[in-house]
């Protein structure tokens, strides 16, 4: 296990510089739960990960209720529900000018800000990056900061992004990999698995060198971490869809004295609590229009509010394949908007990635491909009905669809009638009826590349 945990260090001087603490965010980019060791993952090791559950908060039920790079990233920035944040509701979509995010009222209130890695994107901004000033390292960083201001920084790493060609294989087996319910237990899927594995476990070494850092420099106690992923897994039905693999995601916390040691907490939580989380810890008041709750009281919700809108331009007309929906903690409700538009975009390259282009590229999408008569090619490809309702106690896959089955009709309409109430009360644009407000807005991607 990583060293930095196994004691505390104090340095005097600079404690008494501020009283605030620093504020750091590890953030995966695609990592899924329950890739980690603490959760029970036989296959992975994460003892960064694992090292700050123990010593702070584990959150079994956290979520990216928009399953897309930048507009998760739009939400933790910001604590509002991404179809409030206009255009940022897209991948690539930028933030609405003056829209509050944390790192500059941080800024604006004496913080020194900045990030390394991936900050707020993939997308193109006029002012910056939100995430702050960008630094060649957390060490860059640390050596450029005013040694008596409290810090907030994001590292933003790459990784377990495909394609999954970082960090070592050795030491996963494949036999202790579980492919998920909807996929083919194929060796060819079993080693896609163990490439992205390696990732994660190279982003969890990173951040451990990282708290390493804050370890020596005797702040690693006065800082709250915050260790998470931008959304799901980049496996055929995960990135870019509202089912779990898609929108499930680690988080731990760690900050002794203010966190408890140990705990773990089973309520629903998002992204967007983040916010408020760093802006609450510094003393910084919470914007009005934030609709996330800080951590440091994790809220008890029983449900988490999903969407999307357009993840990569990968269908005719740049058309967006809006999604609306509520995870439980029995069912999984969604609501496909466009029901006749292709989910994982269109067959056929129209801009971006390549065929059924909201799905990346790997070796586990071009086995599924060839299996065109199959259950898997069905359920990663093929257009979905208008409502899908699932059983997550008894189909932890997620993959028997129970909308149309009478026993269960008042759970699917108990569940649609959530949805809509919470598309009223947070002003989303698609509460009064279909909307082309997020196929209009333009689209500054790469064209016939991988996204970035």
């Amino acid at each position: 296990m990583h060293s930095f945990l196994s004691r505390r260090v104090f340095v005097g001087s600079l404690l008494a510089a501020d009283p605030r603490p620093n504020l750091l965010l590890l953030l995966a980019d695609n990592w899924a739960y329950p890739h980690a060791g603490v959760y029970a993952d036989p296959a992975v090791k994460t003892p960064t990960f694992d090292g700050l559950a123990r010593e702070g908060m584990l959150f079994t039920h956290a979520f990216a209720p928009n399953p897309s790079c930048s507009p998760s990233r739009s939400m933790l920035l910001t604590g509002q529900e991404t179809h409030r944040l206009g255009a940022a509701a897209n991948l690539y979509g930028p933030l609405p000018e003056g829209v509050a995010t944390y790192p500059a009222l941080l800024e604006k209130a004496g913080y020194f800000v900045g990030y390394s890695g991936k900050g707020w994107g993939p997308g193109k901004t006029k002012n910056g990056n939100p995430a702050g000033r960008v630094f060649e390292s957390f060490a860059a960083f640390l050596a450029a900061r005013p040694k008596d201001r409290p810090f907030c920084f994001w590292f933003g790493s790459h990784d377990p992004h495909v394609p999954w060609d970082r960090g070592s294989r050795a030491g996963i087996a494949l036999t202790a990999i579980r492919p998920p319910a909807h996929l083919p237990d194929d060796p060819v899927v079993r080693e896609d698995i163990r490439g992205y594995y390696a990732e994660v476990q190279q982003f969890d070494s990173e951040c451990g060198e990282i708290l390493g850092e804050l370890k020596r420099t005797g702040e690693l106690d006065r800082t709250l971490v915050a260790m998470t992923g931008d959304n799901g897994w980049q496996i055929p039905r995960g990135l870019a869809n509202c089912y779990d693999l898609g929108v499930r995601v680690p988080l731990a916390l760690r900050w002794p004295g203010r966190v408890k040691t140990g705990a773990r907490h089973e309520g629903f939580v998002t992204l967007g609590d983040l916010c408020p989380t760093f802006l609450e810890a510094a003393g910084v008041p919470v914007p009005r229009d934030a609709t996330a709750k800080s951590l440091l009281r994790p809220p008890l919700r029983e449900e988490v509010f999903l969407e999307r809108e357009r993840h990569a331009n990968v269908r005719r007309g740049d058309l967006s394949y809006p999604v609306r929906g509520v995870r439980t903690r029995e069912y999984l409700y969604l609501r496909n908007l466009e029901p006749e538009r292709w989910p994982a975009g269109d067959p056929e390259l129209y801009w971006a990635v390549g065929e059924y282009g909201d799905v990346d590229e790997s070796a586990t999408k071009r086995l599924v491909m060839d299996l065109a008569e199959s259950e898997a090619f069905r359920l990663c490809f093929a257009k979905r009905p208008v409502e899908e309702l699932y059983d997550c106690g008894s189909d932890q896959g997620q993959v028997k669809n129970l909308a149309g089955d009478r026993r269960y009709a008042a759970v699917r309409r108990k569940l649609a009638a959530r949805v809509d109430r919470w598309m009223r009360e947070t002003g989303d644009p698609r509460a009064k009826g279909p909307a082309d407000y997020w196929d209009r807005m333009p689209y500054t991607g790469p064209k016939r590349s991988r996204l970035d």
